[in-house]
């Protein structure tokens, strides 16, 4: 090999790496990128959660729910000393914004599960269908934001097509009817704060807005357990049902709930909120026709 050759190889090496870089990239600031990857986690999570309660018998929601925001605040924690991300210094202010946001996070976990035991899956379902309809209502009043007409042409397949694929039994209580619309509301108003914490004013990183949320979302959800008496319930099933299997079952739901706030967060902030409720929707609908397949399957 000559000379002129041998210079040359550097060169070409660093231009393939460049070019790999770069095509990485923009890979990982693709919008819809995240967004297929969001769609991945929130469907792989929605089917093996419900598998846990299908094949494990583990119907403790909240103590399901504590276990995926522990696994949130490790996982940021350990990305943390990792050094992959940097906490940002906040004031009393902003430390006040984020304790609100986790209370508004538990709170829509909270009136979606009460307001489950007073109406028809049907119905709830068709309520929640809404919840783009409400996003585009809280960002018009409070953040003045207009949408062409467009939009608002393009989400009445996504409700009506809701309403269609639940069609049935629609029943509800007084209660159930209002706690199940106040869920709904609860759901777009936590897509948009995600949305504006992440790029305007606060501007945290993903992981930085999970490691602070995580800590406190984890307490208020063990509190509610405990107010609830599931976490009473929970002793005595591991007393008699833990396995190993069950165990590690558990974990890999954990980790795979953390994989999914982070991807969602960061979809949420390359996005718009508009958008992650518009997504949602499509993952309800799939994880509705895989449950049926589910529980056809365990009869």
């Amino acid at each position: 090999m000559s000379s002129t050759q041998s210079d040359l190889l550097p060169i070409h090496t660093g231009l393939r790496r460049a070019i790999r870089s770069t095509f990485s990239l923009d890979i990982l600031n693709s919008s819809a990128v995240w967004l297929i990857i969001y769609f991945f986690f929130n469907l792989t999570l929605t089917l093996h959660s419900k598998a846990l309660m299908q094949f494990f018998s583990f119907k403790f929601p909240w103590t399901l729910t504590g276990l995926h925001t522990l696994c949130g605040a490790v996982g940021s924690y350990v990305f943390y000393l990792l050094g992959i991300f940097k906490p940002r210094r906040l004031g009393e202010r902003e430390n006040t914004i984020m304790l609100a946001f986790s209370v508004l996070y538990t709170l829509n976990i909270a009136i979606s599960n009460v307001s489950l035991h007073l109406v028809t899956v049907p119905f709830h379902q068709v309520v929640r269908a809404m919840t783009p309809v409400f996003t585009i209502i809280l960002s018009i009043v409070f953040l003045k934001t207009s949408f062409p007409l467009a939009v608002y042409i393009s989400l009445l397949p996504v409700v009506f097509g809701v309403a269609f694929a639940t069609f049935g039994d629609y029943y509800f209580t007084p209660m159930g009817f209002f706690l199940t619309i106040l869920g709904t509301v609860l759901a777009a108003l936590k897509t948009v704060v995600t949305n504006q914490v992440q790029t305007s004013g606060l501007k945290l990183h993903p992981l930085d807005l999970l490691y602070r949320m995580s800590p406190l979302a984890f307490i208020q959800t063990l509190m509610y357990a405990y107010m609830t008496g599931e976490l009473q319930y929970v002793s005595s099933f591991l007393e008699t049902s833990m396995t190993w299997s069950l165990a590690s079952s558990l974990l890999f739901n954990g980790v795979l709930a953390f994989f999914l706030n982070v991807v969602s967060f960061t979809a949420n902030k390359k996005t718009s909120a508009l958008t992650m409720t518009v997504a949602g929707k499509q993952i309800r609908r799939v994880g509705r026709s895989a449950f049926s397949n589910l529980d056809q399957k365990a009869m």
